[in-house]
């Protein structure tokens, strides 16, 4: 009678403690992934880097006067590594509860030696709030495979271990990603290997927000008046039309995604606001995301009319859509921090984490391809009918028909559940 409660409190034991759980791979895959979510042809090197801003306002500081003074910034970077590099590594890190430590297990070799076949255009990597440098791992190292390097920043006082007022996110988040540029531009160490003259920023959540304005879309000055904003006037910097915020888009940036982007709901811009964008972007969302609205994020497709602009959606995904790795095996259990299990900070319950990865490595790479390196024909795999399930799958003999309308880069029933629009500048 006892057999069968044994055995399967065995094979919990097992699940929860045995190698595969342990693991924690940030670079799983699935037979069934798009063409683009193979990993390219470089090995993947890693390096953890310190960038410090010498002089910027301290949100947390200036509670009664402006107080300035430097930001330091961790970040992971990512790069093609030499031929003969042997792939993988670990990453150190802590959960969502900011206390939990986790081991990750990735491609990136640690400190490897850099491939001399650059320099590779520069990808700056935004997370969340909160949210830390090692949360899109898994996009960090594909891009690198595919000849980018790649930069992910751990955003003071938005992450798991430091999270702090809201009001220093809302200030500094544009700012860190403009200021990831001007560093890695500035590092000596680094020549041969970065190339800071193509350059494209992705944001998840509070990252797509900051990637939205600095691109150029500007705040509306109600925003200033907020219970969230930080003190002494600090937002006014990122207000539409202001000096400030009129020069903060950097020429270098050739493409933005923001996947979730925050915002749009709290009512943050307006159609004068939105019509300031200046670099192509695309959008990438979950249909029934509740912390960044659906709707809010498709009026920012539909106003951003300044620049071209995609808009990916994953049908009935929450707002964890396309970008955190997948949860960890520690992230499974109940939390005393949070009184929650982190599971739900990684995870969605309709769509598979590693599938939803794989489709945004697809066509973030695609876009990146496109308008970062300048590859024409990357195009073939952005320009799609809007709704995957209304393809028609007709191949013979392994040659495309006339009728065959399915996304290009995806196999036959694969793209089921996704949208892709697109919406061209002034349009």
């Amino acid at each position: 009678m006892q057999t069968r409660p044994l055995f399967a409190a065995a094979l919990a034991l097992a699940l929860t403690t045995g190698p595969l759980m342990a693991e924690n791979r940030v670079d799983a895959s699935r037979p069934d992934a798009p063409e683009l979510a193979a990993p390219g042809s470089y090995a993947v090197g890693v390096r953890t880097l310190t960038l410090t801003d010498p002089d910027r306002p301290d949100v947390l500081a200036s509670t009664e006067a402006l107080v300035r003074g430097p930001r330091v910034l961790m970040a992971e970077f990512w790069y093609p590594a030499a031929e003969g590099t042997v792939p993988g590594g670990t990453y150190d890190t802590i959960l969502r509860d900011g206390v939990t430590p986790v081991t990750l297990h990735g491609q990136a070799a640690r400190a490897a030696e850099a491939s001399n076949a650059g320099p590779f255009p520069l990808v700056v990597i935004s997370h969340g709030y909160p949210g830390n440098r090692v949360l899109m791992a898994h996009l960090g190292e594909h891009l690198a495979s595919h000849g980018y390097a790649v930069v992910a920043l751990d955003h003071t006082d938005s992450t798991y271990a430091d999270q702090a007022a809201f009001g220093s996110t809302l200030f500094n988040r544009p700012l860190d990603q403009a200021f990831a540029i001007d560093a890695m531009a500035s590092d000596s160490g680094l020549a041969g290997l970065v190339n800071t003259e193509s350059v494209g920023v992705i944001g998840y959540s509070m990252g797509g927000y900051g990637a939205l304005i600095f691109s150029g879309v500007g705040l509306v000055p109600a925003v200033l008046d907020s219970p969230f904003a930080p003190p002494q006037g600090l937002l006014a910097a990122h207000v539409a039309g202001s000096d400030s915020h009129e020069a903060l888009p950097d020429p270098r940036v050739r493409a933005a995604v923001a996947i979730g982007p925050w915002g749009m709901n709290y009512g943050m811009w307006d159609a004068t606001g939105l019509a300031g964008l200046r670099v192509p972007t695309m959008i990438v969302a979950g249909s029934m995301d509740t912390t960044s609205g659906y709707a809010p994020m498709r009026a920012i497709f539909e106003g951003a009319i300044g620049a071209d602009r995609h808009l990916l959606t994953f049908e009935n995904a929450g707002h964890n859509a396309a970008a955190p790795i997948p949860a960890p095996a520690e992230s499974h259990a109940m939390s005393e921090v949070l009184g929650w299990a982190p599971f739900a900070h990684y995870a969605d319950p309709v769509w598979d984490t590693v599938r939803m990865n794989e489709i945004a490595q697809h066509f973030i790479l695609a876009f990146l391809d496109q308008r970062v390196r300048g590859i024409a024909e990357r195009g073939a795999y952005l320009e799609l009918i809007d709704s995957a399930n209304d393809g028609v799958w007709s191949v013979e003999d392994g040659v495309a028909t006339d009728e065959h309308s399915y996304w290009a880069g995806f196999g036959e029933g694969t793209a089921v559940g996704l949208r892709f629009e697109t919406r061209l500048q002034g349009q």
